[in-house]
């Protein structure tokens, strides 16, 4: 007979519970489905995300729009943006509208838009310097493009007195790139893609989304967050009486 003291299994039931609230789920944002789940009629490049999404259909179909209804962005606000170049934009929304597996890196946010965000996503060094490379000779006329602009017309605009540049003046390294556009969603990694430390935004969904191991490894590293109140209640009920295992 093996007694378990009744704290240490409140703790191991609390850890999981912990761990467990960082996968597989969707932030708290404006086109988010509110749980993820298959959606066999995703488009484009967004179809990776098919077999589990936190997008619909149409979510996937407006973020390969030049000027959707998602954020009335507009990709061309310099010009055309070359095709080589905007796929990793179109990318980059899909995985933001789509992925089940940036629970580590979500935190609250008080925009009008969204309650949260990402922070901090570590980025695959690949994903960073690709991206970077194919967009270095397409212009923008800002470095932090979430905010800024002026709007009105209704779509972004570039703000007064702002100059149209090659992004490779703009952002003058990959890590630039993927760090500063975005207010520092992402992170640039030196880890690569396979090595289940960095997020992909591209990968081969007949070999499975690596992005599934790559968010259970920061989840088992993150600061835990506090169970809910009903949870403990629960717990504290269950533990009350001596627990006992018999082998």
């Amino acid at each position: 007979m093996v007694m378990v003291a009744p704290w240490a299994l409140l703790a191991l039931l609390a850890l999981a519970w912990a761990q467990d609230s960082l996968l597989n789920i969707c932030m708290d944002a404006t086109h988010h489905k509110s749980r993820p789940g298959p959606e066999g009629l995703l488009y484009g490049q967004c179809v990776l995300w098919k077999d589990n999404a936190c997008c619909t259909a149409n979510t996937s179909e407006e973020a390969h729009r030049d000027q959707s209804y998602l954020y009335n962005f507009n990709w061309d606000h310099c010009g055309a943006m070359p095709p080589r170049c905007k796929r990793h934009f179109i990318q980059d929304t899909c995985l933001y509208e789509c992925s089940p597996n940036l629970g580590p890196w979500i935190v609250q946010t008080d925009s009008s838009w969204r309650r949260e965000r990402i922070l901090h996503v570590p980025l695959c060094r690949e994903d960073c310097e690709q991206w970077w490379e194919d967009c270095q000779d397409a212009l923008t006329c800002k470095v932090n493009w979430h905010k800024g602009w002026n709007w009105t017309s209704g779509t972004n605009q570039c703000p007064q007195g702002a100059m149209c540049q090659k992004f490779k003046y703009v952002f003058p390294t990959a890590a630039a790139l993927c760090e500063e556009i975005w207010s520092h969603s992402y992170r640039y990694s030196p880890a690569r893609r396979g090595s289940g430390r960095c997020i992909q935004l591209w990968f081969d969904p007949v070999l499975g989304n690596p992005n599934v191991e790559v968010a259970r490894f920061y989840a088992s590293r993150a600061p835990r967050p506090a169970p809910p109140a009903t949870l403990l209640l629960l717990l504290g009920l269950l533990v009350a009486p001596p627990v006992l295992f018999w082998g």
